[in-house]
């Protein structure tokens, strides 16, 4: 049945941002907020990450930190055209490009340096409300599949999730076990009323030296209904508790 309110979630068509700019202020607002982009070659499956580090408008520049997994720098030194792509509060932001980075080790670190691009594809994606646990009630996870490196399964806790995704913390460095992209068959997370099963796709990869902590992020991937309403279910069930959090400070 139709309603207002699908109306209002419902995704925008794309818009193509050409003014330096349009483009600088949104390549900044996914540098200022750390937002992971995934790297793709033309006629290669293979993703690489990485993360803007400067927006320069005046001069027409950007620099991009170094790609994770380092073999992609072999494809930028051929010359190779790619893609770039990046979301920050559900807008898709994403440009190609044809001219070369150049590499450059830093001081503080190694990087590519490019023009500006010329054209942003920004694209405003469904709003899917994104709900947090409490560090008391995270819930079980484990992530599985054919496509995982290694023997046996990953096991972790859910930090938060949306109709569309969640966001994962593991325990020590797996980040060699995972491959950006990659769709892993057999994701379970142990819900109050029941366990969840779901294939996934893996957005974000990050693995936090400091806390000895793999963190992830990944989408649903072909959800069945009944996996849809147990998720919508668990997020309208947080969505209440938060709200009464927030009227109890009052």
């Amino acid at each position: 049945m139709f309603n207002a309110s699908n109306a209002d979630d419902a995704p925008q068509p794309p818009k193509v941002l050409t003014t330096p700019l349009e483009i600088a202020a949104n390549l900044r607002a996914l540098q200022e907020a750390n937002d992971p982009l995934i790297i793709t070659f033309h006629e290669r499956s293979q993703r690489f990450q990485s993360f803007l580090v400067e927006v320069d408008r005046e001069g027409g520049r950007i620099t991009l930190d170094e790609m994770i997994p380092r073999d992609g720098e072999r494809f930028l030194q051929a010359g190779e055209p790619f893609r770039i792509e990046g979301f920050h509060d559900g807008v898709r932001i994403a440009w190609e490009s044809s001219e070369p980075l150049t590499i450059d080790d830093a001081s503080d670190g190694r990087c590519y340096r490019g023009a500006l691009p010329e054209e942003v594809i920004y694209h405003q994606r469904r709003n899917a409300f994104r709900a947090a646990l409490k560090l008391s009630q995270l819930v079980d996870v484990t992530l599985d599949g054919d496509k995982l490196k290694g023997k046996g399964a990953i096991t972790g806790k859910l930090l938060d999730i949306s109709a569309t995704g969640c966001k994962l913390r593991f325990a020590g460095d797996i980040a060699e076990r995972l491959q950006l992209g990659q769709v892993y068959e057999k994701f379970e997370a142990a819900l109050p009323f029941g366990k969840m099963s779901t294939p996934v796709e893996l957005r974000y990869l990050h693995y936090e030296e400091r806390l000895n902590t793999t963190f992830t992020g990944l989408r649903f991937h072909n959800m069945s209904g009944l996996v849809q309403r147990q998720v919508e279910r668990f997020v309208y069930q947080l969505q209440r508790e938060a709200r009464r959090f927030d009227q109890d400070d009052y």
